[in-house]
């Protein structure tokens, strides 16, 4: 009787206006109903359309207090489903626009309470979440160690799961700091770990996509482009929101290795036309201002789509090495029928300021990319010709190494011989 009549105002919250139905819902989830299965079962149905009504109002405060007024409904509910009530909760917290400070907060105050109720799992998994949020805030050695904390308890547990998870996010925190190096071996960790059971594909995509990350980083933008098709796949079929911005490394990727002609292909395939928006525009715009050359165009792009561009670390971090292998392109190909040239009249070809032009000329010669000098005095550009490669010297080592090698050979001639007769 009583999940019936809890079933009846269940159903009466879902026709009331949003305030009322937020009162009656809360209600439903504290009421004093007993925690038998069929009660349990309408107060989580109640539990998640509240945390919904609570996220369309934006209101995060409201879900960090329902966690403490849950508690003594989680002292009568199984271990398990406590669990996954906590994780759903601050789920829903993170689904509140800016709200990662509150976020902070609550998954520190449930640490301790998990901790306080010795619920080890639930612990170790919000601790994750918070190291994750660690990350997303910029804190970085916070993360780290509680990183390491949890690799040092899991580990004893074997828990082969959850140890792929926090490799994985290693990883991701090395990465951020640009640490490559163990960036690389963690996730090497994290691949080992999840060959010996079965993973969930969206962590598979999850393994993918960083792979991709650290390849495309050491500039083998073909490789990374693989990882990132995988992993585009995998969270496509699973209509993972996450598929936009792996659809997005592609086709970076595919601008990054010249590829442009690719990319209308990819953009109008099955795939691409379902995340069809402004992150698929944003390349597209990216990948013809690249084929057509043009630096005024590029930088159009970047401010246009400064949200889809700018937003995300690892396109935009490729984007500013595009723009240089851009800048250095229309360079050269404006100082090529000079022998000497105006700075000035350089950068009012290519429309940048003086001092940006003069910075990038710098760098050129200094990197070999370009033979010759700038004389700041008069603000002019020297290119020295290239010198014809003298076959001498080189014809003269060859030399060098044949007889060193006669040499040789007749020294271990004479010592076989010294060696017969004596």
């Amino acid at each position: 009787m009583a999940a019936a009549a809890l079933q009846q105002q269940l159903a009466a919250a879902e026709e009331a206006s949003v305030p009322q139905a937020i009162a009656q819902l809360r209600e439903i989830v504290s009421g004093p109903a007993p925690n038998d299965a069929d009660c349990l079962k309408v107060k989580e149905a109640a539990l998640g359309k509240l945390a919904d009504a609570l996220v369309a109002a934006k209101d995060a405060p409201a879900l960090r207090s329902l966690l403490t007024e849950l508690r003594p409904l989680f002292g009568a509910i199984p271990k398990a489903k406590t669990a996954k009530i906590v994780r759903t909760i601050i789920d829903s917290i993170a689904r509140v626009p800016d709200s990662q400070q509150l976020l902070l907060e609550v998954c520190r105050e449930q640490v301790e309470w998990a901790t306080a109720e010795k619920r080890t799992f639930l612990r170790q998994r919000i601790e994750i979440r918070l190291a994750q949020l660690q990350m997303d805030l910029k804190e970085y050695p916070a993360a780290l160690q509680l990183i390491g904390k949890l690799l040092t308890e899991v580990k004893r547990l074997d828990d082969k799961l959850l140890l792929v998870d926090i490799h994985l996010l290693e990883s991701k925190v090395h990465h951020a700091l640009k640490n490559l190096p163990k960036s690389r071996a963690a996730l090497t960790a994290a691949r080992t770990a999840a060959n010996s059971i079965y993973i969930p594909p969206s962590l598979q995509a999850d393994i993918d996509t960083q792979s991709g990350t650290l390849h495309a980083e050491e500039k083998d933008y073909k490789t990374a482009y693989s990882y990132f098709f995988e992993a585009f796949e995998q969270l496509s079929a699973l209509d993972d929101p996450r598929a936009v911005s792996v659809l997005k490394y592609m086709l970076l990727c595919k601008i990054m290795t010249g590829d442009v002609a690719d990319v209308p292909a990819i953009i109008g395939s099955k795939g691409g036309l379902k995340y069809a928006g402004a992150d698929v525009d944003a390349m597209r715009a990216v990948a013809k201002a690249y084929q057509d050359r043009s630096l005024q165009e590029f930088q159009a792009t970047l401010q246009s789509f400064s949200a889809q561009l700018g937003g995300d670390p690892i396109v935009h971090a490729h984007l500013n090495a595009l723009y240089d292998t851009l800048l250095e392109q229309n360079l050269l190909r404006l100082i090529e029928p000079f022998s000497r040239v105006e700075i000035a009249h350089l950068a009012g070809l290519i429309k940048l300021p003086v001092s940006t032009v003069e910075g990038k000329l710098s760098q050129m010669i200094l990197d070999k990319k370009l033979a010759g000098t700038l004389d700041q005095a008069v603000g002019t550009l020297e290119v020295f010709e290239e010198a014809a490669a003298d076959a001498v010297y080189p014809g003269a080592l060859e030399t060098f190494d044949n007889l060193a090698r006669v040499v040789e050979s007749l020294t271990a001639r004479s010592a076989k011989i010294t060696a017969a007769t004596a």
